[in-house]
């Protein structure tokens, strides 16, 4: 049998696997400079409101939740632009780097995945303590942290990070009973079971006052006294089935968006192989 002649029109590239990565990657990088701007309008009012931004640290970086939230944008942003235009260009080289961001996110992930089973009980202690410490301490000082922290206890009716729970706002300067502040010995008002007051449908911001002056059993009457990483914890333990059906869907996406991009880079190859021939 002739193998069929192709003609002059003929190409390698597929339109389908080209116009699918084009099309996900536009809407990933619409979506990061959506992120993006978000984070910036965050950051630059936080600064104007408070005159002063500490990134000192890994740990600053990972507490200032705006700038956390831009820099994640802003990968997404370029990686995504990076996908798009190689696509639609048929440039390897983008698409080259594409694949391998994605590639390095998807170790990046099973890494962290296997670490967290992997590192001895004493490490995760260690790290959740030193955490702890930072998280209750800067507090006051990062608004967007502050917000955070009290949407997270308040959501998942916690109070503190560890296993001392609601003890963990003894290291806070405010909280601390050797503080001058009237808030000595309290804790946030996220942290009460019932923080609205029924008469006047207000918050009262006092509710926690003077709650580590209590033992656990009455305490617990008036605030959350379980940490926060506890509880998520167990949270996460009982939707397990559902959290790993969607990382493993998470997981093959990744590695199916990348077997496109490395397809539709060895029909570029193709064609310009054809082409110098």
């Amino acid at each position: 049998m002739h193998a069929r002649r192709r003609g002059p029109n003929f190409t390698y590239v597929s339109g389908c696997v080209k116009y699918m990565i084009f099309v996900l990657n536009f809407i990933f990088w619409l979506l990061g400079g959506l992120v993006v701007s978000v984070g910036l309008y965050a950051f630059i009012d936080k600064w104007q409101a408070t005159g002063l931004i500490k990134l000192d640290t890994l740990y600053d970086l990972i507490l200032n939740v705006s700038l956390l939230i831009a820099l994640m944008g802003g990968v997404v942003f370029i990686v995504s632009f990076a996908g798009c235009i190689g696509a639609l260009r048929e440039n390897t080289c983008l698409l080259k780097f594409y694949s391998l961001c994605l590639l390095i996110l998807f170790l990046v992930e099973m890494g962290g995945a296997v670490c967290g089973f992997v590192f001895p009980r004493s490490l995760h202690g260690f790290i959740e303590q030193s955490f702890t410490e930072r998280v209750v301490h800067s507090y006051r000082e990062d608004p967007d942290l502050q917000n955070f922290i009290d949407f997270a206890q308040s959501d998942f009716h916690c109070c503190g990070l560890t296993s001392d729970g609601y003890m963990d706002w003894s290291k806070n300067e405010y909280f601390n009973c050797t503080s001058p502040s009237v808030e000595k010995c309290g804790v946030p008002y996220s942290c009460c079971i019932n923080p609205t007051d029924i008469s006047s449908g207000l918050v009262n911001i006092m509710c926690g006052y003077g709650v580590q002056n209590y033992p656990v059993a009455e305490a617990s009457k008036r605030v959350w006294t379980s940490g926060c990483i506890e509880i998520v914890r167990l949270w996460g333990e009982r939707h397990l089935y559902t959290i790993a059906s969607v990382a493993l869907g998470v997981a093959l996406s990744q590695l199916f968006v990348i077997y496109l991009a490395k397809t539709l880079e060895g029909q570029i190859e193709l064609q310009k192989a054809r082409w110098q021939t």
